[in-house]
């Protein structure tokens, strides 16, 4: 398979790798054709696992190339990874605090964001939006520093990345669809709203290999910035709302899974 990506631009190698993310959101929000709801238990376990692939993630597949990217350019090795790491939370925060949604377990009266009229599925499906457009990105510009020719990143890493987030996009596509169709919504609306979070995934996949193409001194920034971004969801979102059903060792060994998943396929492919 790495053979076969590699033949590509970097450009198509991130549509298809977030083509790939975005299939596993679709066949978990699948999940609500085959059930009602969902084990509390098995959903916070789902998400820690979420989370603990975006921190192994963050750091194997983002901030350490970026770092050593910065040492063979021979600049201040932290810096780039210091202020895109910020950056890119910042960003995450920007966006949280001006665009309306609601997140899986919250009412509607504690919707985040500038207030809205717009009903409690779309809002839904917009804080899964909003956490997936980092995943996205970070697919991007990692198939986007392969093709600078960095030894720190390969396409090998490029594709554990597209591999690890495809896995925890699974859950993901379920954690929507499956509370929406408890709510009363139909099968297939609730698997419409369920997968289409993740259609942000091939665009922010997109845009980040252009721009790392087109400007290649950005590159550790911008490895950096989807770091921080990935950090702030997993801080911001995953963690606490695992955590709302009081089942914490459950998402807590999700977590170390999630990350031992990752890290594992980082290591073994990249």
């Amino acid at each position: 398979m790495i053979a076969w990506i590699s033949q590509f631009n970097p450009i198509v190698q991130a549509l298809f790798g977030t083509l790939f993310t975005w299939f596993l959101t679709a066949a978990g929000a699948a999940m609500v054709f085959f059930f009602k709801k969902f084990n509390h238990r098995v959903l916070d376990a789902m998400m820690g696992f979420a989370a603990g692939v975006m921190i192994a993630a963050s750091y194997w597949s983002l901030l350490a190339p970026a770092i050593a990217m910065s040492e063979e350019s021979g600049g201040i090795p932290w810096w780039p990874a210091l202020v895109g790491f910020l950056g890119g939370g910042l960003f995450l925060f920007v966006v949280d605090k001006l665009l309306p949604h609601v997140h899986p377990g919250f009412s509607t009266n504690e919707a985040e964001g500038i207030k809205t009229s717009w009903q409690r599925s779309v809002l839904l499906v917009l804080a899964i939006t909003i956490h997936n457009f980092p995943e996205g990105l970070a697919v991007g510009v990692a198939f986007g520093a392969a093709a600078a020719g960095y030894p720190a990143a390969t396409v090998a890493g490029a594709v554990a990345l597209a591999i690890g987030i495809g896995i925890q996009n699974f859950p993901e596509g379920a954690a929507v669809s499956v509370p929406l169709r408890r709510e009363g919504i139909s099968r297939r609306k609730s698997f419409w709203y369920g997968q289409i979070s993740g259609m942000v995934e091939p665009i922010a996949g997109v845009l980040g290999a252009m721009a790392v193409v087109l400007v290649r001194p950005a590159l550790p920034y911008a490895l950096a910035f989807a770091a921080g971004a990935m950090i702030y969801v997993v801080v911001e979102e995953l963690i606490p709302e695992s955590h709302l059903e009081q089942h914490t060792h459950f998402a807590t060994w999700g977590a170390m899974l999630g990350f031992a998943v990752m890290m594992t396929l980082d290591v073994a492919l990249g």
